[in-house]
Protein backbone atom coordinates (compact mmCIF):
# COMPACT_ATOMS: atom_id res chain seq x y z
CA UNK A 1 0.00 0.00 0.00
CA UNK A 2 0.78 3.58 -0.49
CA UNK A 3 2.28 5.02 2.59
CA UNK A 4 0.73 7.15 4.89
CA UNK A 5 -2.78 5.98 4.39
CA UNK A 6 -4.68 5.79 7.45
CA UNK A 7 -5.41 2.60 9.25
CA UNK A 8 -9.26 2.16 8.28
CA UNK A 9 -8.46 2.57 5.03
CA UNK A 10 -5.80 -0.25 4.76
CA UNK A 11 -7.81 -2.49 6.35
CA UNK A 12 -10.74 -1.50 3.81
CA UNK A 13 -8.43 -1.98 0.82
CA UNK A 14 -8.00 -5.28 2.43
CA UNK A 15 -11.69 -6.54 2.12
CA UNK A 16 -11.70 -4.68 -1.46
CA UNK A 17 -8.45 -6.88 -2.38
CA UNK A 18 -10.65 -10.45 -1.00
CA UNK A 19 -14.12 -9.13 -2.63
CA UNK A 20 -12.14 -8.83 -6.23
CA UNK A 21 -9.85 -11.57 -5.69
CA UNK A 22 -13.33 -14.16 -4.75
CA UNK A 23 -14.50 -12.86 -7.86
CA UNK A 24 -11.17 -13.63 -9.71
CA UNK A 25 -11.72 -17.42 -8.36
CA UNK A 26 -15.13 -17.59 -10.12
CA UNK A 27 -13.52 -16.84 -13.34
CA UNK A 28 -10.18 -18.56 -12.87
CA UNK A 29 -8.32 -15.32 -13.49
CA UNK A 30 -4.70 -16.10 -11.83
CA UNK A 31 -4.00 -11.93 -11.56
CA UNK A 32 -5.56 -8.93 -13.23
CA UNK A 33 -3.57 -5.82 -14.62
CA UNK A 34 -5.66 -2.25 -13.57
CA UNK A 35 -4.76 1.08 -15.27
CA UNK A 36 -7.54 2.97 -15.39
CA UNK A 37 -8.07 5.88 -12.76
CA UNK A 38 -11.34 4.45 -11.45
CA UNK A 39 -10.32 1.30 -10.71
CA UNK A 40 -6.61 1.85 -9.49
CA UNK A 41 -8.61 4.27 -7.23
CA UNK A 42 -10.55 1.54 -5.87
CA UNK A 43 -7.94 -0.89 -5.56
CA UNK A 44 -5.58 1.65 -4.06
CA UNK A 45 -7.33 4.62 -2.51
CA UNK A 46 -5.71 7.25 -4.78
CA UNK A 47 -5.40 8.40 -8.15
CA UNK A 48 -2.08 7.99 -9.45
CA UNK A 49 -0.36 7.42 -13.28
CA UNK A 50 0.48 3.68 -13.68
CA UNK A 51 -0.86 -0.18 -12.40
CA UNK A 52 -2.85 -1.95 -10.04
CA UNK A 53 -1.09 -5.89 -10.38
CA UNK A 54 -3.70 -7.91 -8.43
CA UNK A 55 -3.32 -11.58 -8.18
CA UNK A 56 -5.63 -13.94 -7.00
CA UNK A 57 -3.51 -14.33 -3.61
CA UNK A 58 -1.86 -11.81 -1.33
CA UNK A 59 -1.93 -7.87 -1.52
CA UNK A 60 -1.42 -5.89 -5.18
CA UNK A 61 1.60 -4.64 -6.56
CA UNK A 62 1.73 -0.90 -7.51
CA UNK A 63 3.62 0.12 -10.58
CA UNK A 64 3.61 3.84 -10.52
CA UNK A 65 4.74 6.38 -13.77
CA UNK A 66 3.47 9.59 -11.83
CA UNK A 67 4.03 10.97 -9.81
CA UNK A 68 7.40 9.81 -8.42
CA UNK A 69 7.83 10.10 -4.87
CA UNK A 70 5.13 7.45 -4.10
CA UNK A 71 6.55 4.93 -1.82
CA UNK A 72 4.92 2.14 0.41
CA UNK A 73 4.77 -1.85 0.45
CA UNK A 74 4.91 -3.02 -2.83
CA UNK A 75 4.95 0.03 -4.85
CA UNK A 76 7.64 -0.05 -7.69
CA UNK A 77 8.35 3.40 -10.26
CA UNK A 78 8.71 2.28 -13.77
CA UNK A 79 8.74 4.16 -16.66
CA UNK A 80 6.39 1.84 -19.30
CA UNK A 81 4.83 -1.27 -18.79
CA UNK A 82 6.96 -3.12 -20.62
CA UNK A 83 9.07 -3.09 -17.56
CA UNK A 84 6.39 -5.19 -15.40
CA UNK A 85 7.39 -8.68 -16.34
CA UNK A 86 10.87 -8.21 -15.68
CA UNK A 87 9.88 -6.91 -12.84
CA UNK A 88 7.46 -9.33 -11.54
CA UNK A 89 10.72 -12.37 -12.20
CA UNK A 90 12.84 -9.71 -10.24
CA UNK A 91 10.74 -10.65 -7.99
CA UNK A 92 9.39 -14.40 -7.64
CA UNK A 93 6.32 -13.99 -9.12
CA UNK A 94 5.16 -16.61 -11.57
CA UNK A 95 3.87 -15.32 -14.48
CA UNK A 96 -0.01 -15.93 -15.05
CA UNK A 97 -2.03 -18.26 -17.02
CA UNK A 98 -4.96 -15.96 -17.14
CA UNK A 99 -5.01 -12.66 -16.47
CA UNK A 100 -7.66 -10.05 -16.60
CA UNK A 101 -7.07 -6.72 -18.61
CA UNK A 102 -10.05 -3.55 -18.40
CA UNK A 103 -10.78 -4.63 -21.68
CA UNK A 104 -14.48 -2.55 -21.96
CA UNK A 105 -12.19 0.71 -20.77
CA UNK A 106 -9.30 1.41 -22.53
CA UNK A 107 -8.17 1.86 -26.19
CA UNK A 108 -7.58 -1.17 -28.99
CA UNK A 109 -4.27 0.10 -28.76
CA UNK A 110 -3.71 0.24 -24.70
CA UNK A 111 -5.12 -3.36 -24.70
CA UNK A 112 -2.77 -5.20 -27.67
CA UNK A 113 0.07 -2.56 -25.48
CA UNK A 114 -1.03 -4.42 -22.20
CA UNK A 115 -1.50 -8.07 -23.61
CA UNK A 116 1.48 -8.14 -24.98
CA UNK A 117 2.95 -8.13 -21.14
CA UNK A 118 1.75 -11.74 -20.86
CA UNK A 119 2.62 -13.45 -24.47
CA UNK A 120 0.65 -17.11 -24.18
CA UNK A 121 -1.34 -16.41 -21.50
CA UNK A 122 -5.02 -16.55 -21.73
CA UNK A 123 -6.53 -12.83 -21.23
CA UNK A 124 -10.26 -11.65 -20.74
CA UNK A 125 -11.83 -8.95 -20.04
CA UNK A 126 -12.05 -7.74 -16.07
CA UNK A 127 -13.93 -4.33 -16.42
CA UNK A 128 -17.32 -6.45 -15.92
CA UNK A 129 -15.80 -7.90 -12.37
CA UNK A 130 -14.28 -4.69 -11.05
CA UNK A 131 -17.97 -3.07 -11.91
CA UNK A 132 -19.47 -6.00 -9.68
CA UNK A 133 -16.89 -5.38 -6.94
CA UNK A 134 -17.23 -1.78 -6.59
CA UNK A 135 -21.11 -1.97 -6.53
CA UNK A 136 -21.21 -2.97 -3.21
CA UNK A 137 -19.82 -0.70 -0.78
CA UNK A 138 -17.43 -1.71 1.99
CA UNK A 139 -17.61 -0.34 5.38
CA UNK A 140 -15.34 2.53 4.68
CA UNK A 141 -16.95 3.28 1.68
CA UNK A 142 -20.65 3.29 3.24
CA UNK A 143 -18.97 5.13 5.80
CA UNK A 144 -18.24 7.94 2.99
CA UNK A 145 -21.49 7.84 1.30
CA UNK A 146 -23.44 8.46 4.43
CA UNK A 147 -21.68 11.25 5.07
CA UNK A 148 -21.90 12.60 1.82
CA UNK A 149 -25.56 12.20 1.38
CA UNK A 150 -26.07 14.07 4.45
CA UNK A 151 -23.88 17.09 3.20
CA UNK A 152 -25.70 17.12 -0.06
CA UNK A 153 -29.11 17.44 1.42
CA UNK A 154 -27.77 20.12 3.62
CA UNK A 155 -26.44 22.49 0.60
CA UNK A 156 -30.00 21.13 -1.54
CA UNK A 157 -31.60 23.31 1.02
CA UNK A 158 -30.28 26.12 0.75
CA UNK A 159 -31.00 26.26 -3.41
CA UNK A 160 -34.01 28.59 -2.68
CA UNK A 161 -31.71 30.85 -0.83
CA UNK A 162 -29.82 32.19 -4.37
CA UNK A 163 -32.81 32.05 -6.17
CA UNK A 164 -34.03 35.56 -7.53
CA UNK A 165 -36.69 36.82 -9.85
CA UNK A 166 -36.14 36.83 -13.38
CA UNK A 167 -33.11 34.62 -13.78
CA UNK A 168 -32.13 32.29 -16.03
CA UNK A 169 -32.07 28.52 -15.35
CA UNK A 170 -28.49 28.86 -16.18
CA UNK A 171 -27.48 32.09 -13.53
CA UNK A 172 -29.68 29.73 -10.88
CA UNK A 173 -27.55 27.14 -11.99
CA UNK A 174 -24.24 28.89 -11.59
CA UNK A 175 -25.22 29.76 -7.63
CA UNK A 176 -26.28 26.39 -6.83
CA UNK A 177 -23.03 24.87 -8.02
CA UNK A 178 -21.38 27.67 -6.27
CA UNK A 179 -23.04 26.28 -2.85
CA UNK A 180 -21.87 22.81 -3.37
CA UNK A 181 -18.21 24.09 -4.25
CA UNK A 182 -18.03 26.51 -1.01
CA UNK A 183 -19.59 23.37 1.08
CA UNK A 184 -16.63 21.38 0.03
CA UNK A 185 -17.57 19.12 -3.20
CA UNK A 186 -14.64 18.42 -5.27
CA UNK A 187 -16.48 18.50 -8.59
CA UNK A 188 -14.97 16.06 -10.30
CA UNK A 189 -18.32 13.90 -11.93
CA UNK A 190 -17.14 10.51 -12.68
CA UNK A 191 -19.67 8.88 -15.40
CA UNK A 192 -19.36 5.34 -17.17
CA UNK A 193 -20.41 4.33 -20.41
CA UNK A 194 -19.62 5.28 -23.99
CA UNK A 195 -19.80 8.71 -25.10
CA UNK A 196 -21.03 9.67 -21.96
CA UNK A 197 -20.40 13.33 -20.76
CA UNK A 198 -21.32 14.94 -17.65
CA UNK A 199 -20.66 18.31 -15.45
CA UNK A 200 -21.61 18.31 -11.64
CA UNK A 201 -25.39 17.74 -12.58
CA UNK A 202 -28.24 20.01 -14.66
CA UNK A 203 -31.21 22.41 -14.28
CA UNK A 204 -34.26 21.39 -16.32
CA UNK A 205 -37.23 24.15 -16.37
CA UNK A 206 -39.99 23.99 -17.90
CA UNK A 207 -40.44 22.14 -21.24
CA UNK A 208 -36.95 22.26 -21.55
CA UNK A 209 -37.21 18.93 -18.93
CA UNK A 210 -38.67 17.32 -22.11
CA UNK A 211 -35.66 18.24 -23.92
CA UNK A 212 -33.92 14.84 -26.14
CA UNK A 213 -30.24 14.38 -25.23
CA UNK A 214 -28.41 11.91 -26.59
CA UNK A 215 -27.09 10.69 -23.35
CA UNK A 216 -28.01 8.50 -21.72
CA UNK A 217 -29.67 10.35 -18.38
CA UNK A 218 -33.02 9.93 -17.14
CA UNK A 219 -34.16 13.59 -18.44
CA UNK A 220 -31.96 14.98 -20.63
CA UNK A 221 -32.29 18.80 -21.45
CA UNK A 222 -31.23 21.16 -24.42
CA UNK A 223 -27.95 22.22 -23.00
CA UNK A 224 -26.36 25.30 -23.45
CA UNK A 225 -23.99 24.43 -27.12
CA UNK A 226 -24.44 21.53 -29.29
CA UNK A 227 -21.21 20.67 -28.14
CA UNK A 228 -22.61 19.64 -24.34
CA UNK A 229 -26.37 19.11 -25.43
CA UNK A 230 -27.88 18.49 -22.01
CA UNK A 231 -29.37 20.10 -18.96
CA UNK A 232 -29.90 23.47 -18.89
CA UNK A 233 -30.56 25.63 -22.13
CA UNK A 234 -30.64 29.58 -20.77
CA UNK A 235 -34.39 30.00 -20.66
CA UNK A 236 -35.63 32.77 -18.41
CA UNK A 237 -37.68 30.88 -15.37
CA UNK A 238 -41.30 32.30 -15.29
CA UNK A 239 -44.50 31.27 -13.54
CA UNK A 240 -46.08 28.42 -13.51
CA UNK A 241 -42.35 26.37 -14.55
CA UNK A 242 -41.55 23.34 -12.63
CA UNK A 243 -37.48 23.54 -12.01
CA UNK A 244 -35.65 20.38 -11.32
CA UNK A 245 -32.28 20.32 -10.25
CA UNK A 246 -30.04 17.42 -10.25
CA UNK A 247 -27.04 18.24 -8.94
CA UNK A 248 -25.05 15.56 -7.60
CA UNK A 249 -22.36 15.43 -4.19
CA UNK A 250 -18.49 14.66 -4.36
CA UNK A 251 -17.18 15.26 -0.76
CA UNK A 252 -15.16 12.59 -0.56
CA UNK A 253 -14.23 10.30 -4.13
CA UNK A 254 -17.75 9.18 -4.33
CA UNK A 255 -20.90 10.61 -5.46
CA UNK A 256 -24.67 10.63 -4.34
CA UNK A 257 -27.39 11.72 -6.68
CA UNK A 258 -30.53 14.10 -5.45
CA UNK A 259 -32.42 15.95 -7.18
CA UNK A 260 -35.30 18.17 -5.73
CA UNK A 261 -38.46 20.04 -8.23
CA UNK A 262 -39.27 23.85 -7.40
CA UNK A 263 -41.55 25.85 -8.56
CA UNK A 264 -42.36 29.52 -10.08
CA UNK A 265 -45.49 29.63 -8.01
CA UNK A 266 -48.00 26.89 -7.91
CA UNK A 267 -48.10 24.06 -10.59
CA UNK A 268 -50.87 22.83 -12.27
CA UNK A 269 -52.85 19.78 -10.46
CA UNK A 270 -51.60 17.28 -13.26
CA UNK A 271 -47.86 18.64 -12.02
CA UNK A 272 -48.88 18.21 -7.99
CA UNK A 273 -50.39 15.11 -8.39
CA UNK A 274 -47.39 13.54 -10.86
CA UNK A 275 -44.94 14.22 -8.19
CA UNK A 276 -46.99 12.56 -5.00
CA UNK A 277 -47.15 9.27 -7.34
CA UNK A 278 -43.10 9.68 -7.66
CA UNK A 279 -43.01 9.99 -3.66
CA UNK A 280 -45.13 7.35 -3.43
CA UNK A 281 -42.96 5.19 -5.97
CA UNK A 282 -40.25 5.72 -3.65
CA UNK A 283 -42.07 4.70 -0.84
CA UNK A 284 -43.03 1.03 -2.71
CA UNK A 285 -39.56 0.44 -3.80
CA UNK A 286 -37.61 1.41 -0.53
CA UNK A 287 -40.02 -1.54 0.84
CA UNK A 288 -39.35 -3.90 -1.37
CA UNK A 289 -35.76 -3.15 -2.27
CA UNK A 290 -34.76 -5.90 0.10
CA UNK A 291 -31.68 -8.12 -0.56
CA UNK A 292 -32.30 -10.65 -3.64
CA UNK A 293 -34.65 -8.12 -5.42
CA UNK A 294 -34.92 -8.38 -8.95
CA UNK A 295 -34.05 -4.93 -10.46
CA UNK A 296 -36.02 -5.39 -13.53
CA UNK A 297 -39.23 -6.36 -11.14
CA UNK A 298 -38.69 -2.78 -8.91
CA UNK A 299 -38.51 -1.15 -12.08
CA UNK A 300 -41.83 -3.31 -13.40
CA UNK A 301 -43.25 -2.67 -10.00
CA UNK A 302 -42.71 1.90 -10.52
CA UNK A 303 -43.74 1.42 -14.09
CA UNK A 304 -46.81 -0.48 -13.08
CA UNK A 305 -47.94 2.35 -10.59
CA UNK A 306 -47.69 5.25 -13.26
CA UNK A 307 -49.69 3.05 -15.83
CA UNK A 308 -52.06 2.77 -13.08
CA UNK A 309 -52.43 6.23 -12.34
CA UNK A 310 -52.91 7.37 -15.87
CA UNK A 311 -48.79 8.72 -15.76
CA UNK A 312 -47.67 6.35 -17.81
CA UNK A 313 -47.33 8.67 -20.98
CA UNK A 314 -45.15 10.89 -19.40
CA UNK A 315 -42.78 8.56 -17.17
CA UNK A 316 -39.45 8.99 -17.43
CA UNK A 317 -39.52 11.19 -20.26
CA UNK A 318 -41.18 12.60 -22.88
CA UNK A 319 -40.70 12.01 -26.61
CA UNK A 320 -38.18 9.42 -25.15
CA UNK A 321 -38.11 7.21 -22.30
CA UNK A 322 -35.57 6.05 -20.39
CA UNK A 323 -36.45 2.63 -19.59
CA UNK A 324 -35.02 2.10 -16.43
CA UNK A 325 -35.87 3.59 -12.61
CA UNK A 326 -32.78 3.69 -10.74
CA UNK A 327 -29.33 2.93 -10.77
CA UNK A 328 -26.11 2.24 -8.65
CA UNK A 329 -23.70 5.32 -7.70
CA UNK A 330 -20.37 5.25 -5.71
CA UNK A 331 -17.06 6.22 -7.15
CA UNK A 332 -19.07 6.70 -10.43
CA UNK A 333 -22.37 8.39 -10.52
CA UNK A 334 -24.07 5.53 -12.55
CA UNK A 335 -22.05 2.30 -11.05
CA UNK A 336 -24.10 -1.17 -10.97
CA UNK A 337 -26.96 -2.26 -11.19
CA UNK A 338 -29.31 -0.22 -13.56
CA UNK A 339 -33.51 -0.97 -11.88
CA UNK A 340 -34.01 -1.29 -15.40
CA UNK A 341 -35.93 -3.28 -18.27
CA UNK A 342 -34.22 -6.65 -18.97
CA UNK A 343 -31.79 -6.11 -15.90
CA UNK A 344 -30.96 -9.64 -14.65
CA UNK A 345 -29.36 -7.70 -11.91
CA UNK A 346 -30.64 -8.30 -7.95
CA UNK A 347 -29.93 -5.75 -5.15
CA UNK A 348 -27.69 -7.21 -2.45
CA UNK A 349 -26.63 -5.29 1.04
CA UNK A 350 -24.75 -2.84 0.94
CA UNK A 351 -25.37 -1.50 -3.33
CA UNK A 352 -25.86 2.17 -2.90
CA UNK A 353 -28.93 2.83 -5.43
CA UNK A 354 -29.99 6.29 -6.46
CA UNK A 355 -33.98 5.95 -6.98
CA UNK A 356 -35.77 8.54 -10.03
CA UNK A 357 -38.90 8.46 -10.69
CA UNK A 358 -39.59 11.29 -12.75
CA UNK A 359 -42.58 12.49 -15.11
CA UNK A 360 -42.56 15.09 -17.53
CA UNK A 361 -45.63 17.46 -18.00
CA UNK A 362 -45.74 18.78 -21.08
CA UNK A 363 -46.14 23.21 -20.55
CA UNK A 364 -44.95 22.58 -16.91
CA UNK A 365 -41.62 20.78 -16.83
CA UNK A 366 -40.09 17.89 -14.96
CA UNK A 367 -41.30 16.67 -11.73
CA UNK A 368 -40.24 13.48 -9.10
CA UNK A 369 -37.50 13.27 -6.45
CA UNK A 370 -34.25 11.48 -6.97
CA UNK A 371 -32.54 9.94 -3.70
CA UNK A 372 -29.34 7.91 -2.86
CA UNK A 373 -30.63 4.88 -0.89
CA UNK A 374 -28.75 2.06 0.96
CA UNK A 375 -29.69 -1.65 0.56
CA UNK A 376 -30.12 -2.98 4.02
CA UNK A 377 -31.67 -6.29 5.38
CA UNK A 378 -34.88 -4.76 5.73
CA UNK A 379 -35.24 -2.72 2.27
CA UNK A 380 -33.55 0.51 1.28
CA UNK A 381 -32.85 3.66 3.87
CA UNK A 382 -32.20 7.00 2.28
CA UNK A 383 -28.98 8.73 2.94
CA UNK A 384 -29.69 11.95 1.34
CA UNK A 385 -32.89 12.42 3.52
CA UNK A 386 -35.21 15.41 3.12
CA UNK A 387 -38.42 16.52 2.29
CA UNK A 388 -39.22 15.39 -1.08
CA UNK A 389 -41.72 17.76 -1.37
CA UNK A 390 -42.42 20.37 -4.19
CA UNK A 391 -40.69 24.07 -3.06
CA UNK A 392 -42.89 27.11 -4.29
CA UNK A 393 -40.76 29.72 -4.49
Amino acid sequence: MFAGEDEVLQGDLKLRYAKVQALMRECALDALLVSTNLNNLYLSGRIFSGFTYLRVEGDPLFFVTRPVGLCGSNVYLIRKPEQIPEMLMELGKRMPECAGLEAGAVSHSSWMRLSALFPGADLKDCTALLSAARAVKTPYEIVLMKKTGSRHAAVISQFPSVYEGGMTDQEWMIEMVGLMLKAGSLGIFRVAGESMEAFMGTVLAGDNGGAVSPYDFAMGGAGMHPSYPVGQCGIKLERGMAVMADIAANFYGYLTDCSRIFSIGRLPQRALDAHRLSMDIHSAITEKGVPRASCEELYQLALGMAVAAGFDDCFMGGAQKSRFVGHGTGLVINEQPVLGMRSKSVLEQGMCIALEPKFYIAGVGAVGAEDTYLVGDKGLSCITQSSQEIVEL
